[in-house]
């Protein structure tokens, strides 16, 4: 199923799915019918999120959500996000063969964006199912000019507005994720999976750097405003700024130069900025001493710098209760447990202000992940899916869910 899926792209020889684009939507219809083959009732919200819904064997119930996102990265590897939505339909399928009915309803969830790449802002999939979706966020836009806004009237057929959270919290049991834990941990202890203890915060900006374009054979050296000189000074500020203060992370990984030619002086750049850190306060005085920066090599290099904020995550710590649930299941598998804090942001990040919420990571090779060489061993994904199923059964077995 991974392999299949994999194979669904927007972009011939390597794999890249964005939100609501063709390859999404294609991926929503294999996935869709592996959830009804086990058994799911299947349908797609208006922000493109892929929702199969297994109900409970009797009502009132309330229900838990299990899943990760559908979108990728480019020239991405085929476990990021993709794990996490075919495990627990597998896992589903094996219970349904077995006759096994569950007092609680399950909804297996395909996220249509957590990646961030075509709007440089992530989690606009778990942003829309649980009603966070902000107006503001409408008006981003792709490379093509394109709008959220005018990609979602698009998808819907003309209209659109922000939806409301698809549950009140009060009716769920918590949201549990499976995910590759795009790191090496697990790898040097020689686990299969591990439990998520917390999830590092993240701030993502737009920058844009404003000077004046000019010839570049007349305009002398001293009188010049170039928009690329600034920032690339701020660049490598940045990097020394972050490999100054252990766990933090910072990162510029797009970049537009205007008017972006070999003889006139750059009069514009853009660029993102993602900073992360486990402790928040850590993460916020890194965001005041770079703004300081970028204010002083503005006003030495006579340019202007705007700063827009496209998203900001508070560090989570995940539900005591499920995670020690699943940490039960964990150590029933492989005899051994281990925690660990998760670097990277996840639509766990989203799902906990709905409801409580866990992660399991499942050992990657060599902890490459967003790279065509991604890998899980096939053994790996056996103990993660016998984690699922324990998990689920222990759940179902509870005198309170």
């Amino acid at each position: 199923m991974l392999a299949e899926l994999g194979r669904v792209t927007d972009e011939p020889g390597r794999l890249t799915r964005t939100f609501l684009s063709p390859a999404m939507q294609r991926a929503n219809a294999l996935v869709g019918g592996w959830m009804a083959e086990a058994g799911l009732r299947v349908r797609v919200d208006s922000i493109g999120n892929l929702i199969g819904r297994l109900e409970a064997n009797a009502a009132p119930a309330k229900t838990l959500l299990l899943g990760s996102h559908l979108d990728t990265v480019r020239d991405a590897g085929k476990f990021d996000g993709a794990l996490g939505v075919l495990l627990p339909i597998m896992v589903l399928a094996e219970l349904r063969r077995r006759g096994v009915k569950l007092p609680f309803a399950v909804e297996v969830l395909g996220f249509s964006e957590e990646e961030g790449v075509r709007f440089a802002s992530a989690y606009l999939g778990s942003e829309g199912y649980t009603g966070r979706l902000q107006p503001g966020t409408l008006n981003l836009r792709d490379a093509k000019g394109v709008s959220v806004g005018d990609a979602l009237r698009k998808f819907n057929g003309g209209k659109f507005s922000p939806p409301k959270s698809a549950h009140a919290g009060r009716d769920l049991l918590g949201y549990i994720e499976v995910h590759i834990e795009q790191g090496p941990v697990l790898g040097k202890e020689n686990l299969a999976v591990g439990v998520v203890s917390a999830i590092a915060g993240q701030s993502r900006f737009k920058l844009t750097w404003t000077g004046r374009a000019g010839h570049a054979g007349t305009t002398p050296m001293p009188l010049r405003r170039d928009a690329l000189a600034g920032a690339a000074e701020f660049v490598l500020a940045v990097e020394k700024l972050a490999r100054g203060k252990s766990g933090l992370v910072a990162t510029i990984g797009e970049l537009s130069v205007s008017p972006g030619a070999a003889n006139v002086i750059p009069g514009e750049v853009g660029h993102t900025l993602e900073v992360r850190h486990a402790r928040d306060p850590v993460r916020h005085s890194a965001l005041v001493r770079l703004g300081r920066l970028a204010a002083q090599i503005a006003s030495r290099r006579g340019l202007q710098v705007n700063w827009r904020r496209t998203q900001e995550h508070a560090a989570v710590a995940c539900s005591p209760v499920l995670t020690a649930a699943l940490d039960h299941s964990v150590r029933t598998a492989q005899g051994r447990s281990l925690a660990l804090v998760s670097g990277a942001g996840h639509d766990a990040v989203v799902l906990s202000r709905l409801t409580s919420s866990a992660m399991l990571f499942v050992r990657c090779r060599d902890g490459l992940s967003h790279h065509p060489r991604e890998q899980v061993a096939p053994a790996d994904l056996a103990v993660a899916l016998e984690v699922i199923k324990d998990f689920l059964l222990r759940l179902a077995a509870a005198p309170s869910p």
